[in-house]
């Protein structure tokens, strides 16, 4: 048995949450730098290059590389053979609050949905906990901005539907959202599960690395497929057009009940932040 303290939990957290805003993971910065060069369409190529740079700033200047530091949603795996000492919960809040405090990161988060008072410290994180084998915790945050989490959609299809209705309607998710979550963008696809567990799905795979397709070929095949369709629409950097809509896709699935085909689309923008630590 191993034993994490609520304090290593919110000195993890609160690192977490500074970095994450701060620096963009490899595999987005190395993915925007060759779109960049790549992109034939003068004001898209243009545009790209200033998004570099200012990445580029914010990594040099310590400064978020957006201005909308996110909601903080925090991914925990935890171990079976691991015991906290002391309120788990309360451990990761506390962590978000030293975070975007310290960090001087922009706080968002409203108290209640209709009310609108602002918490003050960014609290409390929006938390998905999974008990997994072992005796480590590993936990991931992703600060998500509401231009592109206001952008994204779930349906419940019939499974007549198929996969032509899945490919539809996230052709048509992205056709509607348009410029709106400042694209280039990345996609977290969830197929089937229920309702909510779709939803989970698709945030969830923003989690994996854009470089790293899905281990089950017939999927890996559909995220390269969708991709392709995505920066076919001519939407472009920023809504100025050319080839470079998104960035990667990412599609993460479950077992469903036999009468529905739930697909969720969230869609993220392209400074899509996560930074991860194990305990």
């Amino acid at each position: 048995m191993k034993n994490i303290s609520a304090e290593e939990i919110s000195r993890a957290v609160a690192a977490l949450c500074v970095r994450a805003n701060r620096e963009l993971p490899p595999d987005i910065a190395q993915a925007m730098d060759r779109a960049a060069v790549g992109e034939p369409w003068p004001p898209a190529s243009d545009t790209l290059r200033i998004l570099c740079c200012n990445r580029q700033a914010a990594e040099r200047n310590c400064l978020p590389v957006c201005q909308d530091t996110g909601l903080a949603c925090v991914f925990a795996e935890l171990g079976q053979e691991v015991h906290i000492e002391g309120d788990f919960r309360a451990a990761v809040d506390e962590g978000v609050r030293r975070g975007y405090g310290e960090g001087f990161l922009r706080k968002s988060v409203v108290a209640d949905p209709l009310r609108r008072e602002n918490t003050g410290d960014n609290t409390p994180a929006m938390l998905s906990l999974e008990l997994v084998p072992g005796d480590a915790l590993r936990l991931s945050l992703v600060p998500k901005g509401f231009g592109s989490e206001n952008m994204s959609r779930l349906a419940m299809l019939k499974p007549s539907d198929g996969l032509a209705g899945v490919k539809r309607f996230v052709l048509e998710t992205v056709k509607a959202a348009g410029s709106n979550p400042c694209p280039p963008i990345i996609l977290g696809v969830g197929i089937g599960g229920s309702f909510d567990k779709a939803a989970a799905l698709s945030k969830h795979a923003l989690l994996r690395p854009i470089d790293q397709p899905n281990p089950d070929p017939f999927y890996a095949a559909l995220e390269k497929e969708l991709l392709n369709e995505i920066n076919s629409l001519g939407i472009g950097p920023q809504g100025f057009g050319g080839r470079t809509t998104a960035l990667g896709l990412s599609i993460e699935t479950a077992p469903t009940h036999v009468a529905g085909l739930p697909v969720a689309v969230n869609i993220s923008c392209h400074v899509t932040r996560r930074a991860s630590v194990t305990l």
